[in-house]
């Protein structure tokens, strides 16, 4: 393959897309992508008073809502990436206007302005079987009230199973849209929760469940 020429490379610079035209030229590849079926998997960031979720969806809802901080943690967005690509699908796009209700609903509720999510769940990233169960549980609590490890356990078929249900919630894949900061332990205090201990105390704060 013969190499450019510098005037050749010039002409190509000259007439690539540039700003408003460059901007319409992306959203028409990614729009040919959704529409050829190229597209499993929509992310997009959203702002919140805690730093930037990552949120992601397929065509049955909502499979992934990523804290900022992950047990204490920061987690790079090309590791949650991954792990979809992974686990679900390597068709992924980031695509905000795809998800623009999910990511309305959630700025709604931290601005005091929803207390319920509308928006389907996509359960893929959760294990059949118990902790299906108990997660399902989970996004029954309703907005400022909280459950105990051991209700969740015996809303899922199986009473002296708290550590378990203690599990389930710390491998949540969506939570705040599946509220597992709503869970408490029965001897007291707020318990773990994988954006951290001072984000579950303020999420209760703010629900006025504290």
């Amino acid at each position: 393959m013969n190499a450019l020429t510098e005037k050749q490379l010039e002409k190509m610079l000259r007439q690539a897309p540039t700003g408003a035209d460059l901007d319409r030229a992306v959203e028409g590849l990614l729009g040919r992508a959704e529409r050829d079926g190229l597209v499993d998997i929509a992310y997009a960031g959203v702002d919140s008073p805690f730093g930037e979720l990552l949120i992601a969806r397929t065509d049955r809802g909502v499979v992934r809502v990523a804290l900022p901080t992950d047990r204490g943690r920061q987690r790079p967005r090309d590791e949650v990436l991954e792990e979809l690509a992974a686990r679900v699908s390597p068709r992924i796009l980031e695509s905000p206007k795809r998800l623009d209700e999910e990511r309305r609903e959630l700025e709604d509720y931290f601005e005091g302005r929803r207390q319920e999510f509308d928006v389907p769940v996509d359960w893929s990233l959760t294990s059949p079987g118990f902790r299906s169960r108990a997660l399902h549980a989970v996004a029954r609590i309703p907005y400022g009230r909280t459950k105990t490890y051991t209700e969740i356990a015996k809303a899922a078929g199986s009473p002296r199973a708290f550590r378990a249900a203690g599990t389930a919630c710390g491998y949540n894949p969506i939570p705040l849209i599946v509220p597992c900061h709503r869970v408490v332990p029965s001897s007291g205090g707020i318990g773990n929760y994988g954006g951290g201990p001072e984000m579950k105390r303020a999420l209760l704060g703010f629900e006025g469940a504290l």
